[in-house]
C-alpha cells in the first residue's frame, strides 16, 4: 500500500508521489487533500492518492462515491480504522470488499457495513452468524430483512437483538413468534411496532407486564374495547402513560380526568398536544457515531 507514516502531533509527511494523469499529488498534505476532494480529479490520480502518507487524504478517497475499485480494494486493508470505516460506508464499495469489512477487527468498521446500501443478502448472512451482538442488532433493524434471517434472529441468544427485531420487523411470521417470547423487553418492542395487527395489539393490551401495556398506549392506535380496558387498568403507570400519550383519543383522556389517582387525573387535565410529554420512538441511526463518545452501543461506544 505504500508508506503511511503519520507524526504523533498529527502533521503528515509529503508523499513525494509526483504527478499522475496531469494532476499533481506532491506538495503539502493540504494540497493533496484538495486534489482528493476535487470531483474532477482523474481516476488514476485517486488510485495514487489511495497510498498517500496522509490519513486524511486516504480517507477522502475512501469516501468518494466515484472512487475506483482498485483504490477501494487497497483501502479495505488500510492500517487506519477511519479509512476502512469510510470504505465500509461508501455505496461504491463492492460486495466482496463489504464481506471483508464485515469481519473487520474494529467494531465501527463492521457496524458501518450494516448501513451501506450495497449490503446484500450475502453480507447479511455473515452478519446473522457474527459473534458481535451489536452487528446482529443492526441487522435486526433492517427494513427488508429476508424471512429466513428474520426467523434466525427470532431465536437469537441476545434479548436485545430480539427486542430490536420485534420493534422493526415487517415479517408477519416473526411477529407471531415474538409475541410468545418470554422476555418482557421483546414484547415491549412489539408494542411499538406499527406492523402488528389489531388482534395482536389486543393481545399486547392484555399482556401481564406493565411495561408492555404502557409502551403500547404510547405508540400504537387501539380499538375502543382495548382503550376502555386500559383506561381502567390496574396499573397507575399504564393509566398515566395513556394520560400523557399523543395518540390517545380526546374522549378517553376526558375519562382519565376523573381517575382515582390524582397524578393521572392531573396529567389528563393538563395535557397539551405537542408539549413533549409523550416519549417518541425514533428511527435508529444505523452504523453511525459521534466522535469522542463514551462506551456503549453506536453513538456511545469506543474501541
Amino acid at each position: 500500500m505504500g508508506k503511511q507514516q503519520q507524526h504523533v502531533d498529527g502533521a503528515d509527511r509529503d508523499s513525494g508521489s509526483g504527478t499522475t494523469a496531469d494532476r499533481p499529488t506532491g506538495g503539502g498534505a493540504d494540497a493533496r487533500l484538495a486534489v482528493a476532494h476535487d470531483p474532477t480529479t482523474p481516476q488514476m490520480t485517486l488510485i495514487d492518492l489511495a497510498s498517500d502518507a496522509s490519513v486524511a487524504v486516504r480517507k477522502a478517497v475512501a469516501a468518494r462515491p466515484d472512487a475506483p475499485a482498485q483504490a477501494l480494494r487497497s483501502l479495505t486493508r488500510d492500517h487506519d480504522r477511519h479509512v476502512r470505516e469510510a470504505v465500509a460506508r461508501n455505496p461504491a464499495t463492492s460486495v466482496g470488499n463489504l464481506l471483508r469489512l464485515v469481519k473487520d477487527a474494529d467494531r465501527w468498521v463492521r457496524w458501518a457495513v450494516a448501513g451501506n446500501p450495497a449490503c446484500d443478502e450475502s453480507v447479511r448472512r455473515v452478519m446473522a452468524a457474527a459473534p458481535d451482538k451489536e452487528l446482529r442488532g443492526l441487522l435486526a433493524e433492517t427494513r427488508e430483512l429476508e424471512p429466513e434471517l428474520a426467523a434466525r434472529l427470532v431465536d437469537d441468544v441476545s434479548p436485545e437483538v430480539r427486542e430490536r427485531l420485534a420493534t422493526h420487523t415487517h415479517d408477519p411470521d416473526a411477529i407471531v413468534a415474538l409475541l410468545a417470547d418470554r422476555t418482557v423487553r421483546v414484547r415491549k418492542g412489539l408494542a411499538r411496532n406499527a406492523r402488528t395487527t389489531a388482534a395482536q395489539r389486543s393481545a399486547l393490551a392484555r399482556d401481564p407486564a406493565v411495561d408492555v401495556r404502557a409502551a403500547l398506549v404510547r405508540a400504537l392506535e387501539l380499538n375502543e374495547e382495548d382503550l376502555a380496558a386500559l383506561a381502567d387498568d390496574r396499573s397507575v403507570q399504564v393509566r398515566l402513560a395513556m394520560a400523557t400519550s399523543e395518540i390517545i383519543p380526546a374522549h378517553v383522556r376526558r375519562t382519565l380526568e376523573g381517575d382515582p389517582d390524582d397524578m393521572v387525573a392531573a396529567a389528563a387535565r393538563d395535557f397539551r398536544p405537542g408539549a413533549g410529554s409523550s416519549p417518541v420512538v425514533r428511527a435508529p441511526r444505523i452504523g453511525s457515531r459521534r466522535s469522542g463518545t463514551g462506551p456503549g452501543r453506536p453513538g456511545r461506544a469506543t474501541r
